[in-house]
């Protein structure tokens, strides 16, 4: 229960940072998440709602990194865990999963004809480009669904994630095994 007041209270502080960032002309461009121990940027205009993971029903016979699918006000949407499938992809392995209840998802924008969420460990705020003090190109070694890659003040490494590029590359859209 406990989670859920948190969850809500971060929910109402990021709608607060959003709201206040369209009329003061602040610059909020991402959604930080972390999934699988690593940091990652959503594009706003490209991602949906946050709610907690609660719910989720099991879907046989489909790939690991799909967990299920959950109903979100009365729309069903399949949940990705976004650190399993970038592993699966040639991005970074996942790190252990963790504690049972503190997982959310992130649905995409309804813009992208996708009801998809994606699962992440945690929610780490609003970041704008401002709070970073450098970016790179992503390698082409990368997913293709990478954008670029950015360091905050603190040294910490932030990779961006095109949800638009994710939806259209092939694998996200086969979930079968």
């Amino acid at each position: 229960m406990a989670n859920r007041e948190a969850l809500r209270e971060l929910q109402a502080r990021l709608a607060k940072r959003l709201q206040a960032s369209q009329t003061e002309g602040m610059s909020v461009s991402w959604l930080a998440v972390k999934a699988g121990g690593h940091n990652y940027l959503l594009p706003l205009g490209q991602s949906g709602e946050i709610v907690a993971l609660s719910n989720l029903q099991p879907v046989p016979y489909s790939k690991a990194w799909f967990k299920g699918v959950i109903n979100i006000r009365g729309g069903l949407f399949g949940v990705v865990d976004l650190a399993g499938f970038i592993g699966a992809h040639g991005g970074a392995s996942p790190s252990p999963a963790p504690l049972a209840g503190e997982a959310s998802v992130v649905t995409l924008n309804a813009l992208l004809e996708v009801n998809c969420a994606l699962q992440v460990d945690s929610l780490a705020g609003l970041r704008g480009s401002d709070a970073f003090r450098s970016t790179a190109p992503a390698t082409p070694d990368r997913p293709a669904f990478f954008g670029n890659c950015f360091i905050d003040s603190e040294g910490v490494s932030w990779q961006e994630v095109n949800l638009r590029a994710l939806t259209q590359f092939p694998a996200f859209l086969s979930i079968g095994a």
